[in-house]
């Protein structure tokens, strides 16, 4: 297996390489997206001329902004969430700790970084990271236990940053509405995991004001570009889609579980977006699954892990159940 499917999900030109096959012939159940995107307008009207609008950036964080039920000033958009928790890193200018397990950049962005538990008491001014549901275990925690230990995080003069990149899937328990001025508590939101449309490279930071100003000038004039303005602005009003989708990724996942626990594993996490398997044989079933054309995430510091992102559709669950068996 090489290195590279052990950094992240995604890599299906790489596994085609290794594997043999096309690109297209490959099933990608190695990320965490929503395999039936939000179906773009054919007609969207995207200005590829002109440089993105100031009014078009400011209605894009006001759509935004109501989706997470938050003031616009407290909203900021940014080009994808990895940036803009390395941006953070540099305005905080604070020593960092994450949970273990978590995104590779939550221990990445800050330096140093050092392993946290959940809720454990501040001692020292730190910013304290931590993803809601988690990746890749999919652990859901309490909003009212993550503002508690939000609020012993502030008492210190630290911050708790909140990344809550597959929330637009639980809304109950985000945290976003704790967002205000004078408090030390920032979420990052995602546009492309439950909208399906990971390249688009949108994202959002919501925190007080003062911060978000900053983030600004720090991103610059520009800081995502013409067609992540128009579709995320028309995409957040969609509610219709929206509930459909939220009702739709359990049902999706309910038949994922069904599937693996058939072959004998035992698939854990409450995301509706993927499911995480622990204490198989990793290395051999990544291996068996790319023989058959199909990625799944393995990791490299628990080699009996796998992470399955929930299949599209029948014909993609049951392409799965048979390269299982």
């Amino acid at each position: 297996m090489s290195a590279a499917f052990l950094f992240h999900g995604g890599r299906v030109g790489e596994a085609a390489r290794a594997y043999g096959g096309a690109p297209e012939d490959w099933l990608d159940l190695s990320t965490g997206l929503n395999p039936k995107p939000w179906p773009v307008p054919q007609h969207q009207p995207i200005d590829w001329t002109a440089l993105p609008d100031p009014d078009a950036l400011a209605g894009l964080e006001a759509a935004a902004a109501r989706h997470f039920g938050v003031a616009p000033a407290m909203c900021c958009a940014v080009p994808g969430t990895e940036t803009a928790l390395r941006l953070l890193a540099r305005a905080l200018d604070l020593p960092g700790r994450s949970l273990v397990p978590a995104y590779r950049t939550h221990r990445e962005a800050f330096f140093p970084s050092r392993p946290a538990l959940f809720g454990e008491q501040p001692k020292a001014k730190e910013v304290f990271i931590i993803a809601n549901p988690n990746n890749p275990d999919g652990v859901l925690r309490d909003p009212d236990a993550v503002i508690e230990w939000a609020k012993r995080i502030d008492a210190d003069g630290g911050f708790l940053i909140v990344d809550e990149a597959f929330s637009d899937c639980h809304p109950e328990a985000s945290v976003a509405h704790a967002v205000a001025s004078g408090v030390r508590l920032i979420v990052l939101r995602s546009f492309g995991k439950f909208f399906g449309l990971a390249g688009l490279r949108l994202g959002f930071v919501l925190g007080p004001p003062a911060l978000m100003l900053l983030l600004r000038q720090m991103l610059g004039s520009w800081p995502v570009h013409a067609a992540a303005l128009s579709l995320g602005t028309t995409a957040y009003a969609d509610e219709d889609w929206i509930v459909r989708t939220r009702e739709d990724l359990p049902v999706r996942a309910a038949k994922l579980d069904k599937v693996l626990r058939r072959h004998g594993l035992s698939p854990e996490g409450e995301c509706p977006l993927f499911r995480l398997v622990t204490g198989c044989e990793g290395q051999a079933l990544f291996e068996q699954l790319a023989r058959a054309r199909i990625l799944v995430r393995p990791f490299a510091e628990r080699a009996d892990w796998l992470r399955f992102g929930v299949p599209a559709d029948p014909a993609a669950l049951r392409r799965l159940d048979e390269a299982l068996a």
